[in-house]
């Protein structure tokens, strides 16, 4: 079987991400939906993941450097051991490596306590060599095939709602998903078994969620902000207005004398945070006046002689 490698197409001395390009390269071309009529893909498909499988492991990619384990991930046989079978007119599938063919019938049990911390154990049937992979009969688990990952741009109403999304997973093939407390830009799903096949199994498919911003309203950690205009009749003698939100409109109470700047609270109508509470909606008002009104122009200039007090005062000025 080919080095690892060599069946990527990387240098030994490949980095993870150098590696991890290779094989997003092999995986596209060699993908068995592209290539149903070529058993030979399928199978370099397959050998193409488990290298890459051992490859990004850093320990099994250290023992794979080192000679210690094969290209399937399985121990090697130190000494040779299990290399020729069995030995003509021998009662076993045992044959010893140079160097043992003089043992006779001697105790090696010592040798192999001392190399493997087992001799004993392997003596009475313990698995003396399960250190190894050895006598257990088990082999490295078949890699699972390659995640993939999508972008799904989710409505500011819908992510603060929580609303249910849809999201195209390729082939024509869509999946609902809901959507966790606490969601912000860059929050990832994992949907599991929806990824690429390999010989272990599907991957998963891992959905990074992008917040559309609005043309309104804005995002302040759980809470929604909005600049709401209201006439200088509503601020001064006070109204009940309609007010969007996420949820849809609501009637407000604006109090009288409001200035601009003042800022009203829509209890429970932002964001849902991790805990599960919702946030509210911080309401601005900003008095929206008239250009070019010659009545209120008379009106102002009446007020300005009845004034009391300088309005930024508090400023120093």
């Amino acid at each position: 079987m080919a080095d690892l490698y060599a069946q990527l197409g990387v240098a030994r001395g490949a980095s993870e991400a150098d590696i991890k390009k290779a094989y997003r390269k092999l995986a596209k071309e060699l993908h068995p939906d592209r290539n149903k009529d070529n058993p030979k893909a399928a199978e370099r498909f397959s050998a193409v993941t488990r290298a890459y499988d051992i490859l990004t492991d850093k320990d099994k990619r250290a023992q794979y450097d080192r000679g210690e384990i094969d290209e399937e991930g399985n121990p090697k046989a130190p000494f040779g051991f299990g290399q020729g079978g069995p030995r003509p007119g021998g009662g076993g599938g045992f044959r010893p490596g140079p160097g043992f063919e003089n043992a006779g019938e001697a105790d090696l049990s010592d040798l192999f306590e001392g190399l493997f911390g087992g001799g004993a154990a392997a003596r009475r049937g313990g698995g003396g060599f399960s250190g190894f992979g050895f006598g257990n009969g088990r082999k490295a688990p078949p890699a699972k095939g390659a995640d993939v990952g999508y972008r799904l741009s989710v409505p500011f109403q819908d992510a603060a709602t929580l609303k249910e999304q849809r999201v195209s997973l390729g082939a024509g093939n869509t999946i609902d998903i809901k959507l966790p407390k606490g969601v912000e830009d860059g929050t990832k799903i994992r949907l599991a078994g929806k990824g690429q096949p390999g010989p272990g199994g599907h991957g998963d498919a891992i959905v990074t969620i992008s917040i559309a911003p609005h043309r309104f309203f804005r995002r302040d950690g759980d809470d929604v902000l909005l600049d709401l205009p209201v006439s200088l009749d509503e601020a001064v003698l006070g109204a009940k207005v309609k007010v969007p939100t996420v949820e849809g409109a609501v009637m407000l109470s604006i109090p009288k004398g409001s200035s601009s700047g003042k800022t009203l609270r829509l209890k429970g109508k932002g964001f849902t945070a991790k805990s599960g509470q919702r946030g509210d909606q911080l309401v601005t008002l900003m008095v929206d006046l008239p250009a070019d009104n010659a009545e209120l122009a008379r009106f102002a200039e009446e007020f300005r002689g009845k004034s009391k007090g300088n309005p930024r005062a508090a400023l120093g000025v």
